[in-house]
């Protein structure tokens, strides 16, 4: 009787499985539909435990303002913290502000400067990481944990592997970065080979928002592109 209760959970699990599909394919079209029409925007990420009164929050704030005032717009995690202060500072900077959410337990909630029509809520890390990718000109990297982690070593790695077109990805915060670029050039580069000296190409490690205009607008300038694309 176990067996076949086993079994027959087994089974249920697997339809599920086969449903699901159809939630992922309407995530990916609303994402679609709504990302293609918000222009050329940065992303944004960095911890979402970090407090309106901290220094990286005012500083990704300036850097927000900053890089909607050079005619890029905003796009972020929608939630609190960093992802917050990059929503603010876009708002503030009257350019588009974009918040890609997704439902957490205990800490995502999408945060108020996010522009009404541009708030997109999603059940599937993968489908936002794509949208991230797919619609980003540049990844502001801020200190943050995990999830921050995540985001840069899964642009570094597509690009890396040619699955998605060169784009800068600029770490914010020299104090924080430091240490870990010093390791991967180090260890992954120096001592095991494990990755090229061009796989470092694109990574800029930074502390001011003139920097970071300066990088994305370089970036663009050489490829015959201007932020208004």
């Amino acid at each position: 009787m176990r067996k076949e209760q086993r079994h027959k959970g087994w089974n249920e699990i697997k339809t599920n499985d086969s449903w699901a599909i159809f939630k992922i394919m309407g995530e990916f079209v609303n994402g679609f539909e709504k990302m293609s029409k918000i222009g050329p925007c940065v992303s944004i990420f960095g911890s979402a435990r970090t407090k309106p009164d901290h220094r990286y929050y005012k500083l990704t704030e300036q850097v927000a303002q900053t890089i909607v005032e050079a005619g890029y717009g905003v796009i972020t995690g929608g939630g609190p913290g960093i992802m917050e202060a990059g929503n603010k500072g876009a708002h503030l900077g009257g350019g588009t502000s974009v918040g890609l959410n997704i439902d957490l337990p205990f800490e995502q909630h999408d945060n108020p400067y996010i522009d009404s029509d541009k708030s997109l809520d999603f059940d599937y890390f993968f489908v936002r990481k794509v949208m991230f990718v797919k619609y980003s000109q540049g990844f502001v990297v801020m200190p943050g944990g995990f999830g921050t982690l995540d985001e840069l070593f899964e642009a570094m790695t597509l690009i890396q592997t040619h699955k998605s077109e060169r784009f800068p990805i600029i770490l914010v915060g020299k104090d924080f970065w430091t240490g870990l670029m010093d390791w991967i050039k180090k260890t992954l580069l120096d001592e095991f080979a494990n990755i090229s000296p061009k796989d470092l190409d694109l990574i800029h490690l930074v502390d001011t928002p003139e920097e970071v205009i300066d990088i994305l607008d370089t970036f663009y300038k050489n490829s015959g592109l201007s932020p208004n694309f």
